[in-house]
């Protein structure tokens, strides 16, 4: 029995990436990082998707990056349009070192649970800058989990190298589009007063534009 774990935030990425790997394996769990974000809405979301498609999902409560980070993700007083603090070549959206902190994390409950395969939205082609989302982190990460734990689990981005548009693409072909667009939650300011044709959202933070902007792409695609 093939068995994975998907790392699932609750957005247009994690939604798309379940429905791929539930056509991939045969038993599927999700985890979810509830780390103080300011789009906490993002994680009811990811239960509500788990229980629609019958997969488990836990959630893993954690401060750190609170007391680490001075990122708008985490600190609702900071612009989320605005520059890093500690770096001005990323924006104030990034926390570092977050990604690898949720890997290590998934891994280890990889092991526990028995998954062989972890897989992740994770993305270096349509985001906003993060050093974190390219494939030569998460290759490298992937070889340092495995060497420190004596396991082989297997990496699965297949996001990697789509832009949002493609995205849209593959989540109906994957048969999660609807999720996607009814359920999924992607904003940064965690609105979801305001619905568009591609999903609930703000509409003018750094994450509603890039989702916009990908739907809109997609249908001119799709009239092709």
């Amino acid at each position: 029995m093939k068995k994975a774990l998907v790392i699932f935030s609750g957005g247009q990425d994690s939604t798309t990436c379940l429905g791929w790997a539930l056509k991939r394996f045969d038993k599927i769990e999700t985890i979810t990082f509830d780390y103080g974000q300011r789009h906490s809405i993002e994680i009811a979301q990811a239960e509500k998707i788990a229980k629609k498609y019958g997969v488990g999902n836990i959630v893993f409560h954690m401060d750190t990056f609170a007391k680490l980070s001075d990122s708008a993700l985490v600190n609702k007083d900071r612009d989320i349009n605005e520059k890093h603090d500690a770096n001005e070549s990323l924006p104030a959206s990034y926390v570092p070192n977050r990604n690898a902190l949720m890997f290590t994390i998934a891994h280890a409950y990889a092991q526990k649970i028995g998954c062989d395969h972890l897989v992740t939205g994770i993305c270096q082609t349509d985001y906003s800058g993060y050093p974190d989302c390219r494939e030569v982190f998460v290759k490298s990460l992937e070889q340092s989990l495995n060497l420190g734990s004596e396991r082989d689990i297997k990496f699965h981005y297949p996001l990697m190298f789509l832009d949002k548009a493609d995205t849209f693409a593959l989540a109906k072909e994957e048969d999660v589009l609807e999720s996607v667009i009814e359920l999924s939650h992607t904003c940064y300011n965690g609105d979801r007063s305001k619905f568009h044709d591609w999903g609930y959202g703000c509409g003018e933070c750094p994450a509603c534009k890039l989702r916009e902007n990908g739907w809109n792409e997609y249908l001119k695609r799709e009239e092709k």
